[in-house]
């Protein structure tokens, strides 16, 4: 078996310049940020729901009554739990909306200042949602989903910018790889907004939110005056212009015809300029790119499952074993561990097979298993933080693939001629599908909890995860016999 090019002397990683680890580093802590802020809403949730429930339900607020009677949002602790749900939907649905927006206003305008202004305005929205209203004592759920649906807006300007960028500065040589590893981003971002939380939630659920709106907005900061977009601000070659140089024997990992002579692009590089002009393509245009549509129904069904995890994990592990929050909030990381070595190492193997679809498929049916393995952990904190780490390896892992990899891959095929103008657009279109299926999963996961407890949710859960492998089925099949057939030549000329 031919080994991909990031084996090869002279390719992929030899060539990475301090400016590609600046620009690894700079997007990767950023989208980090962005995550942890919402993070800490989802480690927060038990104190907030103590604190929107009356006195009799409340006794470790040491609020008199009268405020209570005046301020308290619901009647008891599962009305409240609902209404959180509620939050994370709308949340949700707000975000998919945004990402939508975001992938077309991306492609048009400077990344880097679309980026830096959705930090910093969502760091502010953070801080008025769980910091202002608490020190006022303002409770209002109007004002609780107004803010939400704006924060999901401004912070769906993250993850399209900068796949993006990165896409502008890593090529598909080793893509798998660095994207992989790139991709552990949303999870280092869970695990530094649980241990955010976790550290100063002795003084109050308030001042998690004061902390990482605080760094949120520092790093938005850092993002408008340091992140460069892409090599040609610098004057060095794009990624087109380096991998016309390459030696490329092998097909495409995302190839939308059979033989690339087939190929007629409507969407053409114009030569003689020292920086590349390429015309943005439409939203209709990146949708109908082969491979578009079923990688966003199967993320659709696939980030369900793992914001499920992402939004209700803490919560789970305090309401049904009955440990301290601190401690349910430190213990999910296990989760994010899992996700963050599952998307690096699948995405090694990808690599390594020249295609995707095959490592996906693999791990989503063990995904099944490890499911139905969690779902069962005793009360045992070392017991269960391990079958977390194996569920978060096994689902965590597939959705970076696919949010990040993947997304590279279907923006850069060369039927658009590897065209950064229709990157942010396609990445928007995969992760905000994406981010509706989690959005009503969210609502589901809520009214299913509440009406048939939590075994029910893992099976809900069992059955997304068979929805995403079904999607995909199609490129699953043509992969596996592309890969045979290669096996077949490569015994044949031996």
């Amino acid at each position: 078996m031919a080994w991909p090019s990031i084996f090869r002397r002279g390719t992929a990683f030899s060539r990475f310049s301090h400016h590609h680890v600046v620009v690894f580093l700079l997007t990767f802590f950023s989208y980090s940020l962005l995550h942890a802020s919402r993070k800490t809403f989802s480690n927060v949730k038990v104190s907030i729901s103590k604190q929107w429930t009356p006195t009799a339900f409340n006794k470790s607020v040491g609020l008199p009554v009268e405020i209570w009677s005046r301020n308290h949002l619901f009647p008891s602790a599962e009305e409240a739990t609902l209404f959180l749900g509620t939050l994370d939907t709308i949340f949700l649905f707000s975000y998919a909306v945004g990402l939508f927006i975001s992938g077309i206003v991306g492609d048009r305008l400077n990344l880097r200042w679309v980026l830096s202004f959705g930090m910093c305005s969502s760091a502010l929205v953070v801080f008025v949602f769980g910091t202002v209203t608490e020190w006022l004592h303002f409770y209002n759920k109007a004002l609780y989903c107004c803010l939400w649906i704006v924060n999901g807006l401004l912070q769906s300007t993250g993850w399209p910018c900068v796949v993006a960028v990165m896409g502008n500065w890593f090529g598909k040589a080793g893509r798998g790889v660095v994207f992989g590893l790139w991709s552990a981003c949303a999870s280092v971002g869970n695990i530094l907004g649980a241990c955010l939380a976790s550290s100063v939630l002795q003084y109050g659920y308030e001042y998690a939110f004061l902390v990482t709106a605080a760094v949120q907005f520092a790093g938005g900061i850092v993002i408008f005056f340091g992140l460069l977009v892409s090599p040609e601000e610098i004057g060095l070659p794009g990624i087109e212009a380096e991998e016309n140089f390459e030696e490329d024997s092998h097909r495409p990992l995302i190839n939308g015809a059979e033989n690339e002579d087939e190929y007629e692009p409507n969407y053409s590089i114009q030569e003689g300029s020292a920086v590349t002009q390429v015309k943005a393509i439409s939203f209709y245009q990146a949708c109908c790119l082969p491979g578009v549509i079923p990688y966003s129904l199967a993320y659709a069904c696939l980030k369900l499952v793992n914001y499920s995890f992402f939004f209700w994990l803490p919560f789970y592990l305090s309401n049904n074993f009955g440990w301290k929050e601190a401690e349910a909030d430190k213990l999910s990381i296990w989760y994010d561990v899992g996700g963050i070595i599952g998307g690096t190492l699948q995405g090694f193997i990808s690599d390594i097979l020249q295609k995707r679809a095959p490592v996906l498929a693999l791990s989503l049916l063990l995904a099944v298993g490890s499911l139905v393995g969690y779902s069962r952990s005793p009360n045992d904190k070392s017991i269960n933080a391990l079958l977390m780490a194996v569920t978060g390896f096994f689902i965590g892992g597939p959705s970076n693939m696919i949010s990040s990899a993947i997304s590279a891959d279907l923006g850069r095929q060369e039927l658009i001629q590897g065209s950064s103008e229709a990157l942010a657009t396609v990445t928007g279109i995969v992760d905000g599908t994406g981010s509706i299926g989690a959005a009503v999963g969210q609502y589901l996961v809520s009214l299913i909890q509440d009406n048939l407890g939590w075994m029910w949710v893992f099976y809900f859960f069992i059955l997304m995860t068979s929805c995403t492998i079904l999607f995909i089925s199609p490129l699953i099949v043509r992969e596996i016999c592309y890969l045979m057939q290669r096996r077949q030549a490569h015994v044949l000329s031996e």
